[in-house]
């Protein structure tokens, strides 16, 4: 909801600098619209449109990286744990409590990632119980011979890496996007619609011609802060991963 709303921010305020240069057009005293002027002018909009593309472009690009890592994040996370229950399900039927307990803490994680509400708080901090207490039922574990210890010590080594992936995904929760680079970029845009105004003839084709610019530009905005935010909003993480692997959990 807020992302649309910063969208929507921008979207109107590009609309209101392109109706406030269109006044301003009119003020104008004719030796100031003059071909060499406008030449002058349009040089100068090129540079700063020029580098507002590449910023553009650079944010884009930062944010779809973060939003790919976390993705690929998950699957790993997915298939570590489907590992893990079939080295638990391979080990005997010792590890009831273990696998009971694998796919309560993977439940739970879902629930708290992937909220039935999109509106809902998403919490990425892991519950350290459940996690402990799957932890605790493997490392109870009595090998018998030398396979049944080689798939414990393996069991151990996935815990480890699962908590590594989780412990990732939290520290990544950050913003991926800087908040200077965002405010230099609509402050370029404020300047291009700007002066395009001032240069092109008042007319309903270019006033509506920027107008689709503007929205354009704010619909890019929206995919940048969107991809910015992966468990949440229209553009995020499908859960599917995780929960199809719940449906084969301790079977």
């Amino acid at each position: 909801m807020i992302i649309t709303a910063v969208a929507l921010i921008l979207f109107v305020v590009l609309v209101g600098v392109t109706l406030l240069g269109r006044g301003l057009r009119r003020l104008l005293p004719a030796e100031q619209l003059t071909a060499e002027s406008k030449d002058a002018v349009k040089l100068a909009l090129g540079l700063v449109g020029t580098m507002t593309a590449i910023l553009l472009g650079l944010l884009i690009s930062s944010a779809k990286g973060a939003f790919d890592t976390t993705r690929s994040e998950v699957i790993q996370m997915a298939a570590k744990v489907a590992l893990l229950d079939r080295v638990l399900a391979l080990y005997g039927p010792e590890t009831a409590e273990a696998r009971r307990a694998l796919r309560d803490a993977i439940a739970d994680g879902v629930r708290r990632t992937w909220p039935t509400e999109r509106s809902g708080p998403v919490r990425l901090d892991p519950n350290a119980q459940m996690g402990d207490a799957v932890y605790v039922a493997i490392s109870r574990l009595a090998p018998r011979d030398d396979a049944q210890r080689a798939l414990k010590t393996q069991a151990a080594t996935l815990m480890v890496q699962l908590a590594e992936v989780r412990a990732l995904l939290q520290a990544q929760a950050v913003s991926s996007v800087s908040k200077p680079l965002l405010i230099a970029l609509v402050m370029w845009l404020v300047v291009i619609f700007l002066g395009f105004s001032l240069l092109a003839p008042a007319n309903a084709m270019n006033t509506l011609a920027l107008i689709a610019g503007a929205f354009s530009v704010a619909c890019a905005l929206f995919l940048i802060l969107e991809l910015d935010h992966p468990f949440a909003g229209v553009i995020r993480i499908p859960s599917e991963p995780m929960t199809n692997l719940l449906d084969h959990l301790g079977k």
